[in-house]
């Protein structure tokens, strides 16, 4: 057995979901070398999100929009479940620290946040008493629990502009301080200058001896 092997073995015993979401469980798990209680939280608002909207998920297009909350496992369970990812720029984080996310259906507008009940990890113990340590109960219970006892979803209205993150294919320009390249209309116009958000003062980080 390889490692890898290993991991999954030690991993799926605790795999207890049913069809379907036992199988994007197993697809979040061999991303991660193990399974986790976040990834079962982002798999199952996925899927949450999907009865709300009245779509079908995994998708295969780019109807669905998503934006997270917090990166890691978590993410990583919603997109399986959801087919948005980062690569795909159907996802976005907006780092909160928080287990959730909101799920916007680019067609209609319509948008809903969805996060775990405050109880959720206290209600974990009465699906599974029998766990060894309370990370068990959440990874086990978390599975089980009826969705509306672990999950709170609510209607929300975006204050950004869903069209203009997603922008369109083949915009770019070059920033006149820097020199480099700026796609998806990121750029910002300032004194005449078009200039990227790091030159125009927005950055994440400071260039050394500029």
């Amino acid at each position: 057995m390889t490692v890898n092997e290993q991991f999954d073995a030690a991993s799926l015993q605790w795999l207890v979901a049913p069809e379907p979401l036992r199988a994007l469980l197993r697809r979040s798990s061999a991303m991660h070398r193990h399974l986790c209680p976040r990834q079962v939280l982002g798999a199952r608002m996925g899927i949450y999100a999907g009865e709300l909207l009245g779509l079908a998920l995994p998708q295969t297009n780019k109807r669905l929009y998503v934006f997270v909350e917090t990166d890691g496992c978590f993410a990583d369970g919603v997109s399986v479940a959801t087919g948005c990812w980062l690569g795909r720029r159907t996802m976005r984080l907006v780092d909160e620290g928080k287990v959730a996310a909101t799920f916007v259906d680019s067609q209609t507008g319509q948008a809903v946040r969805i996060t775990p009940r405050p109880d959720s990890r206290e209600q974990a113990r009465r699906f599974a008493p029998d766990a060894r340590s309370r990370w068990h109960a959440y990874l086990i219970a978390y599975q089980l629990m009826p969705v509306t006892d672990l999950l709170a979803a609510q209607p929300v209205t975006l204050t950004v502009d869903l069209k203009a993150i997603i922008s369109r294919n083949g915009i770019r320009t070059v920033c006149d301080c820097c020199g480099e390249e700026i796609i998806n209309a990121r750029e910002v116009v300032r004194n005449g200058q078009t200039l990227c958000r790091t030159c125009a003062g927005d950055g994440y980080y400071r260039i050394e001896n500029r």
